[in-house]
């Protein structure tokens, strides 16, 4: 389960195994015992969520579209 950033007690990472055949660009975040997913392109859009707030969601989205080439490059030095 790779990480690719830690803010705030967030933590963002994808799985080693993304599917057969591979999903599209996306990063997981959790805290605690909250989890969420967010899709990368064409735009950064919630996928689903459990357990966060709507004030939390809105931080996460904002942390991943200011780090979405940093997810992007991380994805593809794993899966390429």
């Amino acid at each position: 389960m790779p990480k690719v950033l830690e803010v705030d007690g967030y933590r963002f990472f994808f799985f080693s195994n993304e599917g057969d055949p591979r999903e599209p660009y996306h990063i997981h975040v959790s805290k605690g015992d909250a989890l969420a997913k967010f899709w990368i392109d064409p735009e950064v859009e919630l996928a689903d969520s459990i357990g966060f707030s709507a004030k939390e969601l809105n931080f996460i989205k904002g942390i991943v579209s200011e780090n979405k080439e940093v997810i992007k490059e991380a994805w593809d030095g794993f899966f390429q």
